[in-house]
């Protein structure tokens, strides 16, 4: 008796270990990264050397992104929220697209159609604006992602009622 069991558990063993064996095949043939061979390039006959019409493999890709006229600053934090009440303070209407008004506190809010206010914040990733028009909030909070720099708090509108 203590054979059979002592048989079954060396099957057992064997069987787990050819399993695990065949699972991590497919995840180390993966990461392999394929054949690396190329083909050569074809050779013009009549004049003994390589022609090819490839972009050569060291050659960097053009950079993506702004040129030198699109430059871009991000505005977030205070910068993102003094944008912001600057963009909708001689806003007409009511609402998010309304009016903004900069309360003593230095937050910024709306008013919806009933009056009742509503505290602004700046979308996390920061709001893009061009860095000609980006050069009044360099000196607050978030402007290019620094965590430096002057809040709202002191900032003094006399178009915001007091909340």
């Amino acid at each position: 008796m203590n054979t059979i069991y002592r048989e079954r558990k060396i099957v057992s063993r064997l069987l787990a270990v050819l399993l695990s064996a065949l699972l991590t095949v497919p995840l180390l043939s993966s990461c392999g990264g394929g054949s690396r061979t190329a083909t050569p390039p074809p050779v013009d006959d009549t004049i003994g050397r390589n022609v090819s019409n490839r972009v050569p493999v060291n050659q960097p890709e053009a950079k993506k992104g702004l040129s030198t006229g699109q430059k871009v600053a991000i505005l977030a934090g205070a910068a993102g929220l003094y944008y912001l009440y600057n963009k909708h303070k001689n806003s007409q209407g009511e609402g998010a697209e309304g009016k903004y008004y900069l309360s003593k506190n230095g937050r910024v809010y709306y008013r919806d159609a009933e009056h009742r206010a509503h505290w602004v914040t700046p979308p996390r990733e920061g709001i893009r604006v061009p860095e000609s028009e980006a050069q009044q909030y360099r000196d607050f909070q978030g402007y290019n992602g620094r965590s430096t720099g002057r809040d709202l708090v002191g900032i003094t509108s006399s178009a915001a009622p007091a909340l």
